[in-house]
C-alpha cells in the first residue's frame, strides 16, 4: 500500500532504507553503526554493544527526531521543520492484505501433522510442582542482571530463537561462561540474583532457556516485573528476600531445599533451608492469586489447559 500511493518511491529517495517490522538492527543484524560511530534510533534499547558494534554510541530518539536529525546530519530538534507539515494519521478504509496472523483452529488439531525442520524444537514445557524443589546454587550474580545476560540475544543467535537446547549453551555466559554445563550436570537447580534480576527486553527466553536447564527458582532482592511474570509463566518460583544480609550467605553450590512447596505457595513467605549451611531463610512471594494457581500448576500453559 506504501508502495502503491508513491510514499515508497519518495523514501528511497530521500535515502531511507526499508527493512521489516521485526528484530534486526535492534540486535545488530543489519545497519550496525560504524566502528566508534553514533547512531540515533527509535526502538527502547540502547545497551552497549546492542546495535552489532561494541564501540558506537546509540541515543534514543523519537521518529521525528531521527527523521530530520538524518537530514541534517546532526540531532536536531524536529519543531522548526514541523511548523508547516500535516502529521495526522488516518488509517484507510481497508488494508489490501490482512496481516493480523490469526487464522480460527483447526477443527480436529490433534490430526494435524506439525511439520519442523532441523532447527525447529519442541517447545519446553515445565512439569506442575512437586513436593519439595531441591538443588544447588547454580550461579549467584549481582545488581541489574538484564536479559540480554540471562539469554543473549545477537546476530549470531537470533536465527536460533525457535531452537531452546541450542540457545542454552549460552544461557548466563556472560555472567559465567560454565553455567550451562553446571546446570545439566546438576540436573537443574537455583539461581540467586541482586537488584533488578531481570531488566532489559521482554524477552521470554531469559526464563524459557532456564527453564530448559531445570532451574526451578530465583532467589533475588528485587525483580523486573516483565521478567518476574515470565518466570511465573514457565513455573519457576521469582522468591525475594525478606533479609537483603540473607543474599551474603548463600554461596554457590549451597544445597537448597523448599519443603512442602504446594502448602507454602498458599502464603505470601515461603521458608528456605540451606541444607550446606543449616541455615533457613524467610523468602517473599509478592504475587496475584492468579499467579499463585500458575505456579501451581507449573506454568501458564499447563494452567490454561486445566492440568
Amino acid at each position: 500500500m506504501l508502495a502503491a500511493n508513491g510514499a515508497l518511491a519518495k523514501l528511497i529517495a530521500a535515502g531511507a532504507r526499508i527493512l521489516e517490522s521485526a528484530c534486526g538492527p535492534c540486535i545488530g543484524m543489519g545497519q550496525s553503526p560504524n566502528t566508534g560511530g553514533v547512531s540515533l534510533r527509535t526502538f527502547n534499547r540502547n545497551f552497549k554493544g546492542r546495535s552489532g558494534t561494541p564501540s558506537a554510541n546509540v541515543y534514543l530518539a523519537s521518529p521525528e527526531v531521527a527523521a530530520v536529525s538524518a537530514l541534517t546530519g546532526y540531532i536536531t530538534d524536529p519543531v522548526e521543520y514541523l511548523k508547516d507539515v500535516d502529521i495526522r494519521v488516518e488509517m484507510p478504509d481497508r488494508f489490501l492484505i490482512n496481516d493480523n496472523l490469526i487464522i480460527k483452529p483447526a477443527e480436529d488439531g490433534e490430526e494435524v501433522e506439525v511439520i519442523r525442520g532441523p532447527n525447529i524444537k519442541p517447545f519446553p514445557r515445565p512439569k506442575a510442582i512437586g513436593e519439595d524443589i531441591q538443588g544447588k546454587v547454580l550461579i549467584k550474580v549481582g545488581d541489574d542482571i538484564t536479559t540480554d545476560h540471562i539469554m543473549p540475544s545477537n546476530a549470531k543467535l537470533l536465527p536460533y530463537r525457535s531452537n531452546i537446547p541450542y540457545l542454552s549453551d549460552y544461557c548466563l555466559v556472560p555472567c559465567d561462561p560454565e553455567f550451562p554445563n553446571r546446570a545439566r550436570k546438576q540436573g537443574g537447580g537455583l539461581i540467586i540474583g541482586g537488584h533488578n534480576y531481570g531488566q532489559g527486553s521482554s524477552r521470554e527466553h531469559a526464563a524459557l532457556v532456564p527453564l530448559y536447564l531445570g532451574i526451578k527458582a530465583v532467589l533475588a532482592k528485587s525483580f523486573a516485573r516483565i521478567h518476574k511474570q515470565n518466570l511465573i509463566n514457565n513455573g519457576i518460583l521469582p522468591l525475594t528476600f525478606s533479609k537483603e544480609e540473607d543474599y551474603d550467605r548463600i554461596d554457590p553450590y549451597d544445597e537448597l531445599i523448599i519443603e512442602n512447596v504446594l502448602t507454602q505457595l498458599d502464603k505470601d513467605t515461603i521458608m528456605v533451608k540451606n541444607i550446606t549451611k543449616n541455615e533457613d531463610y524467610t523468602l517473599l512471594l509478592d504475587i496475584t492469586e492468579r499467579q499463585r494457581n500458575i505456579l501451581k500448576s507449573g506454568g501458564l500453559l499447563n494452567y490454561v489447559k486445566g492440568e
